[in-house]
């Protein structure tokens, strides 16, 4: 296993090697992993500031839920980088975390409205 050191000297070379290894989550780089929760917490929230789409979010989640990722981990993870991607990203993909996991904020907040509230 290359130290970290190695590897981020490798990874700013453009080693393909390297690149290639720590692209694919299946394989062993060689290299220090995060557990499959957070490093899919951090796929889920990676997706925020590019204003992915539903079908990006719906991997995303479903990967992060079957490593055991609840929907306040989901919500924990988009106040993480909120100060970082802003405002409209945060309102742009709430609905979509939210909607991948299950929970339809859209048909909420219309029942809400429809209820008066």
């Amino acid at each position: 296993m290359p130290s970290a050191e190695e590897a981020f000297r490798r990874l700013a070379i453009g080693d393909r090697g390297l690149l290639a290894a720590v692209a694919d989550p299946d394989r062993d780089a060689g290299v220090a992993r995060l557990d499959d929760r957070t490093e899919s917490l951090i796929r889920v929230a990676a997706l925020v500031p590019i204003d992915a789409p539903q079908s990006s979010y719906q991997i995303a989640v479903e990967a992060a839920m079957r490593a055991g990722a609840t929907l306040d981990d989901l919500l924990a993870a988009l106040i993480a980088v909120a100060a970082s991607v802003g405002t409209p990203r945060v309102v742009s993909a709430a609905p979509r975390i939210a909607l991948a996991a299950g929970y339809d904020v859209d048909a909420a907040l219309e029942a809400t409205e429809v209820a008066g509230g």
